[in-house]
């Protein structure tokens, strides 16, 4: 069991519907619950980071297009399964490799970081402020009455995403859009966030030692802005996971 009051706590009743599975039975999200790093702007060190994360997009697509990159395609098809056009709404993944060569966003610290560890491993990742969850994540196939709070025009609106659409939720609504396209403004990432929930999601031909490796590589610069950063991990797949400490 995790540990009491742990960050891995907070990954209790977190869940994939087998619906989704039905969709890609080879999904597998490797949640990180991470309490302690100090909230701050980017710094020298993100910011060195995210030159790596730059170069290393360079270097992978500088002999085919980003649609091509294994992990990418697959994402791709992912999309098409549940009725999303690729082309249109692109997963994180792709979306931050094309921006990478002429500069990736900097934001704050924390998603500056896993912005950058995404690109280098080629996984997409969602950063959240946990403290802002109200229950626990699950992905799921939405029913489209699930309110999704983000930006139009510079106004604050509710959306809702379409039926059988692939979603993260809370108890409140949805938290991610089209598995890993677009976040939630209720509980983004900020400059003040110190419990942070991230969300690394892996299809074929990704194997999940490449997952842990993203995953370790995340929680090593996490430990790097905190004096005492804790961290628990969770493999959602279709064989259930205990979270364990990392």
């Amino acid at each position: 069991m995790p540990e009491a009051g742990g960050p891995g706590e907070l990954l209790a009743g977190a869940g994939v519907d087998p619906a989704v599975l039905e969709l890609r039975p080879d999904y597998r999200a490797l949640l990180l619950a991470v309490d302690g790093p100090a909230p701050a702007p980017g710094d020298a060190g993100s910011e060195e980071l995210l030159r790596a994360a730059e170069s290393a997009a360079r270097e992978a697509l500088r002999d085919r297009p980003v649609q091509d990159l294994p992990h990418v395609a697959a994402w791709r098809d992912a999309y098409r399964a549940f009725g999303a056009k690729p082309q249109r709404t692109r997963n994180s993944l792709e979306a931050l490799l094309r921006r990478a060569p002429s500069g990736l966003p900097r934001v704050n610290r924390l998603t500056d970081l896993y912005n950058a560890i995404s690109v280098i491993h080629q996984v997409p990742i969602g950063g959240e402020d946990l403290s802002r969850y109200v229950g626990p994540p699950r992905l799921v196939r939405a029913t489209g009455g699930e309110p999704f709070d983000t930006a139009a025009e510079g106004e604050v609106v509710v959306e809702h995403p379409e039926p059988g659409e692939v979603v993260w939720v809370d108890d409140r609504g949805v938290t991610c859009r089209r598995w890993n396209w677009r976040q939630a403004r209720r509980t983004r990432l900020t400059a003040d966030t110190t419990c942070a929930l991230f969300v690394l999601d892996a299809l074929d031909p990704l194997s999940d030692h490449a997952l842990e490796a993203a995953a370790d590589d995340l929680v090593r610069h996490l430990r790097g802005i905190g004096d005492d950063v804790r961290a628990a991990r969770l493999l959602l797949a279709a064989t259930h996971e205990e979270p364990r400490p990392c």
